[in-house]
């Protein structure tokens, strides 16, 4: 219901009221459910979170982390062309490109994420900063990916071609990261 309604209005035009009214419920109904407005945007983060965590820490120990983390980014851009294109305009890929504090609570999203496969990789590395800013790397091919996604569906481009360019980009920027971790990390 709050991805349709976003896609019409935009995230900043609706209100928790409005959701509310549209859903037939009532407003501390929604808040039991999200406690801020930004969490039905951000409803999938901890989900996210968890399965590149997992992929990193369940990675073969001769496996790059880029290489483990390949699926999930591949995933991402199969779903945008699977989902429904009355409702993407409505959810996070596009509306983090139009609103501002949206915007700005992806980068602490995208942060936390960096955070969390940092700590992942503690021990891998010659040093933490080195770690950090390998996984800040890995993290930043999720967030470019979403970000060209966002693009996409607001530009209504091809879903074929944008899914073409945009696996293309990925798989070259993680098969660049993967050379990078054996050539740096994995001697």
């Amino acid at each position: 219901m709050a991805a349709r309604l976003f896609a019409e209005h935009g995230y900043d035009e609706v209100s928790i009221a409005d959701i509310a009214g549209a859903a037939g419920v009532s407003e501390p109904t929604v808040y039991n459910y999200f406690p801020t407005k930004p969490d039905l945007v951000f409803d999938r983060a901890d989900e996210v979170l968890e399965k590149i965590r997992g992929a990193i820490s369940g990675r073969d120990s001769r496996q790059s982390p880029a290489d483990a983390m390949r699926a999930l980014v591949l995933e991402d851009i199969d779903r945008y062309v699977e989902d429904d294109e009355g409702l993407a305009k409505g959810e996070f890929p596009a509306q983090c490109r139009l609103s501002a504090p949206l915007r700005r609570r992806a980068l602490e999203f995208y942060d936390d994420v960096t955070t969390a496969v940092a700590a992942e990789l503690a021990g891998t590395g010659p040093n933490a900063m080195s770690e950090r800013a390998y996984a800040a790397a890995l993290v930043s091919v999720v967030q470019q990916t979403t970000a060209s996604i966002g693009d996409a569906v607001l530009s209504d481009a091809h879903r074929g071609d944008t899914r073409e360019r945009l696996d293309g980009a990925a798989t070259a920027t993680l098969d660049h990261l993967s050379t990078w971790w054996h050539r740096e990390y994995a001697s």
